[in-house]
């Protein structure tokens, strides 16, 4: 749990910068395994109703940033909701 935390920290540090496996991993721990990888997009699916997926994308290796935007989002979103 420490080492995801730290990612997490890392991650909300520096958007811009973000390995995909570390976004994978902390993907994996908030939402579970994706229901598809295995091509470029990684997708998870979320518990609130609307749009309920996390997308991301390998780009080099790298994260996009406004899918590391869109995931930090979800993580506070999902935070929220464990503590209301």
């Amino acid at each position: 749990m420490a080492q995801i935390e730290d990612l997490l920290a890392q991650i909300k540090n520096n958007p811009k910068n973000v390995r995909f496996a570390d976004l994978m991993k902390v993907c994996n721990h908030y939402f579970g395994e994706p229901r598809q990888q295995g091509t470029s997009h990684c997708i998870y699916k979320t518990p609130w109703a609307g749009d309920p997926r996390v997308n991301i994308q390998e780009k080099n290796g790298k994260a996009k940033v406004y899918q590391v935007r869109q995931v930090l989002d979800a993580i506070e979103k999902l935070e929220e909701m464990k503590d209301g």
